[in-house]
């Protein structure tokens, strides 16, 4: 049985990277923050489940800052492989959080390469970069050679993480991976992301306890993809003869707007008569051609997308209705 260390278990990507393990049969080790106590609502399900909480998962409290705290663990679990998806993740609230992220994201990242380096057996290691290192590219669409270019505190800690991780692998020998993600979403999505807070509202609408979407520009676009989409890659890239870094992405450019409809078309409601747009919620003009191609896992990792754009933005509105639904009846 593999075993393997998730950073970040608690959110988006560790869940469905979690669930992913555990049904290829790994041993799951995670660590989560000590002032969530292990509460995230996507490993509710896991923790329910009798067969599988403190048998083949195991969950431990850290803290990125503390390097003994996650040595322990990591130590303690001997991992085969590890996944370090834990970051300050907000592209927006970097700006505000500007030394939180890069201390978090950016020596957090180095912190973990440091502590694997010197394990008894060097594990495979996977470090969670993104699209943000590329900043506002040249060349479109972007590739595992387009130049590190971050224009945002969140963008400039990734880029050190991925940096790192490529001098790890080059100067220490380790096997260690980064996977250059780009947008990528789910009913996990937290709620100060723009997917998840459109979603949210269509179904607060079509149930009666909302009557208005309000919203700034929608003509901002992004290459969004699904998260068990993505984590499926990251399996992946650790399942390859070498370390090498891979772009995850779907190569197709959306925009907010084409979420706005989407949504309110999963619940037959016409979306002019709920979207008014307030220009106190506008940004300064976005014109980045942020895309990936992801030609190389296709290639090498025999990975591409399966789950569409729409089919996202459907589940995740009427994941949204079921929430709704599930409270009324409580």
């Amino acid at each position: 049985m593999k075993r393997a260390f998730i950073t970040g278990i608690e959110g988006q990507d560790g869940s469905y990277l979690a669930e992913l393990l555990l049904s290829k049969n790994y041993e799951v080790h995670g660590i989560y923050r000590q002032s969530t106590n292990g509460g995230s609502p996507n490993l509710k399900p896991l923790k329910a489940n009798a067969t599988v909480f403190e048998k083949t998962l195991f969950l431990h409290p850290a803290d990125l800052d503390d390097a003994k705290s996650i040595r322990v663990p990591l130590e303690k679990s001997a991992p085969d492989e590890i996944y370090h998806l834990a970051s300050q993740s907000h592209v927006g609230a970097s700006f505000e959080k500007v030394e939180e992220t890069c201390r978090i994201t950016g020596l957090g990242a180095l912190r973990l390469l440091e502590l694997t380096r010197k394990l008894p057996k060097a594990p495979r290691f996977f470090h969670a970069s993104s699209s943000e290192i590329f900043g506002s590219p040249e060349q479109s669409p972007q590739t595992e050679i387009t130049p590190v270019n971050p224009i945002t505190p969140y963008g400039s800690a990734k880029a050190l993480g991925t940096q790192m991780t490529r001098i790890y692998r080059k100067n220490f020998g380790l096997f260690a991976v980064n996977g250059i993600l780009f947008n990528h979403e789910s009913p996990r999505r937290g709620e100060n992301f723009v997917t998840r807070k459109i979603c949210r509202a269509v179904a607060a609408i079509k149930s009666g306890r909302q009557s208005e979407l309000v919203l700034g520009d929608t003509s901002a676009q992004r290459d969004w993809g699904h998260a068990r989409d993505y984590v499926r890659g990251m399996w992946l890239a650790l399942q390859h003869d070498t370390p090498e870094d891979f772009v995850f992405a779907t190569g197709k450019l959306h925009r907010v707007q084409d979420i706005v409809e989407l949504a309110f078309k999963t619940v037959d409601l016409d979306w002019q008569k709920f979207v008014r747009q307030e220009k106190q919620f506008f940004r300064p003009a976005d014109p980045r051609q942020v895309v990936g191609n992801a030609v190389k896992a296709k290639q090498l990792l025999s990975w591409e997308p399966e789950i569409s754009f729409e089919q996202t933005i459907a589940e995740m509105v009427q994941s949204e209705l079921n929430a709704l639904a599930g409270r009324v009846a409580n």
